[in-house]
């Protein structure tokens, strides 16, 4: 188990006054039966009143008006999480049976469909649906496919965008996580397993040293479903441990973004983050 305490800073300068600003941040983990969240708290500049409430996919949003002349806005979360691993287990399900169940539940149903992000590229589509005749249970069939997703990708930055698809990153063989994780989800909505897209932290770090900040992102990875929920980090091929810390969960990326809004004024913005991971225990 590990304590992990989390800086995350985001927000937008703007190019001239801004009359106002709408805004939805989904930053602050929830507590699940592998983590726990000792603290959380999301701070604003310019400051404002904030409603929580947790979305349809059951992740906690803070929503935030700023409607006073502002030039900039800032949102700092600070969460201190104890996360245990998740090991990946292998229930004897077959793909009728998968079937069968996959459709009982609204929230396994919402997980076949494809969006514009994970529709699959056909060289992925094929290369699933290969994997799947190779097995008869699916669990062992979602690992194979991720893993070989995560070989096929190369990590990089600067390769494609936030608005990119994981066909068009399938293209390049190369793209950060988000990229990976949509791919995933595509390749094994294509065979029939649900998957979900999973939004979060991970520190960067396997042998952290306690007390020691460190550099950190936002990741992201997938959890399928065979008989119950498994997650898996396809971007580093490895099952989720305690170095992951779960934010949200959705359909793809556009269901859980960590910043969205929308303000008034006829300026462009930037975008700015800084992520801190520290290991406390």
């Amino acid at each position: 188990m590990m304590r992990l305490r989390i800086e995350h800073t985001t927000g937008f300068a703007y190019q001239g006054d801004v009359g106002a600003s709408y805004n939805e941040a989904r930053m602050l983990p929830i507590s699940t039966d592998s983590q726990f969240v000792l603290s959380s708290q999301l701070d604003i500049d310019p400051s404002t009143s904030v409603n929580y409430y947790l979305d349809y996919f059951g992740t906690r949003v803070a929503a935030f008006d700023v409607l006073a002349g502002h030039r900039s806005l800032e949102i700092t979360a600070r969460s201190l999480v104890e996360v245990r691993p998740r090991p990946l287990e292998f229930p004897e399900l077959s793909w009728e049976r998968l079937a069968a169940e996959s459709v009982r539940s609204i929230g396994t149903v919402e997980m076949l469909g494809q969006s514009t992000r994970t529709s699959p590229h056909p060289e992925v589509a094929e290369l699933a649906r290969d994997i799947a005749a190779r097995h008869d249970e699916p669990a062992r069939a979602a690992l194979e496919i991720a893993t070989a997703v995560g070989d096929a990708m190369e990590y990089m930055h600067g390769i494609t965008g936030v608005h990119s698809t994981g066909a068009e990153a399938w293209v390049e063989r190369k793209g950060v996580c988000q990229d990976i994780t949509h791919i995933t989800l595509g390749a094994l909505r294509e065979v029939g397993i649900p998957a979900r897209y999973v939004s979060g932290y991970l520190h960067p770090q396997p042998d952290a040293e306690v007390g020691v900040p460190v550099t950190g992102e936002s990741h992201a990875w997938v959890e399928w479903f065979s008989g119950g929920w498994q997650g898996f980090d396809p971007t580093n091929n490895a099952e989720i441990g305690d170095r992951h810390v779960l934010v949200g969960r959705g359909r793809d990326y556009n269901d859980i973004p960590p910043l969205r809004g929308v303000y008034a004024g006829p300026f462009k913005s930037n975008l700015h983050v800084k992520v801190t991971i520290t290991r406390e225990a």
